[in-house]
């Protein structure tokens, strides 16, 4: 699955307010959440996953993208969720970079290793500079799903 596919609007946060991952897998889960692509009753849920998945191995990569994710039996197909920080967010990277681009995944539980695809795309994403100018530039989701989408089509 693409990431053009899972992005709409309303899972696309631009100017997130975290200062930690921990802070930042909350706030978009809870975008998540407020888009209806996951109940409110599944929020610890989901965060245990994703937190759980985040402490085995930081999913901090270069380029100042992190691509937290977790297996949730809550979802039956995946979801995600794409957040910008201006002022970029500690994900111990591995060029020590902080996350300026965060893209969340919930993966389904049984699937997980279907969806590996969909990490590496994205990730393969992250390391085309230009792409990485246009989603930390846009001013609204419309532009980050437009630059999503052209760049996954070239």
């Amino acid at each position: 699955m693409l990431l053009s596919e899972l992005l709409q609007e309303d899972v696309v946060k631009i100017g997130m307010q975290a200062t930690t991952k921990w802070e930042a897998i909350e706030e978009l889960v809870d975008v998540l959440i407020a888009a209806h692509e996951i109940r409110m009753g599944d929020r610890e849920d989901v965060i245990s996953a994703v937190v759980a998945r985040e402490r085995s191995a930081s999913t901090g990569l270069k380029y100042g993208l992190a691509v937290p994710h977790g297996a949730c039996s809550c979802v039956r197909e995946i979801v995600g969720v794409l957040g910008t920080s201006a002022a970029g967010v500690p994900f111990e990277s591995v060029d020590d970079s902080l996350a300026r681009l965060i893209v969340l995944l919930v993966i389904p539980k049984d699937s997980y290793q279907q969806h590996v695809r969909t990490l590496a795309g994205v990730a393969r994403l992250a390391t085309q500079a230009e792409l990485r100018e246009r989603l930390l530039s846009a001013t609204d989701p419309q532009e980050i799903i437009a630059a999503v989408d052209e760049m996954e089509q070239r």
